[in-house]
């Protein structure tokens, strides 16, 4: 079992930068592909970028260009840099550490 827990949610201006952190532990065997998730009031479950064990990324067309993702495996650390947020990147984020380990979740706001 892969335990995954996120951090660095917040509440930021619209404009702002905000870098999201998820630490993975437990039965890891080999390097799976990992990714950032998040889901809006209201709204389902959309992938925002994703990176695999040999570092091909893709991202929503909705963030390319604003956000940033990035793994460290040797600290089993994934970031998701996050500039020029804009108030519909308002969601709880989510960490997952495929094929189906996820995290609790991470609120970000963005709001004047």
């Amino acid at each position: 079992q892969v335990h995954v827990m996120e951090s660095g949610g917040g509440v930021v201006q619209p404009g702002g930068s905000l870098r999201l952190s998820c630490v993975y532990s437990g039965d890891i065997f080999s390097i799976n592909a990992m990714g950032w998730y998040r889901q809006a009031p209201g709204k389902g479950r959309e992938l925002v970028a994703d990176i695999t064990s040999f570092n091909n990324i893709r991202y929503a067309e909705s963030v390319k260009g604003r956000f940033t993702i990035s793994r460290n495996d040797v600290e089993n650390t994934l970031y998701l840099e996050m500039n020029s947020l804009k108030p519909e990147d308002t969601a709880v984020y989510y960490c997952l550490y495929y094929p189906s380990s996820w995290g609790q979740g991470t609120q970000v706001t963005v709001s004047s």
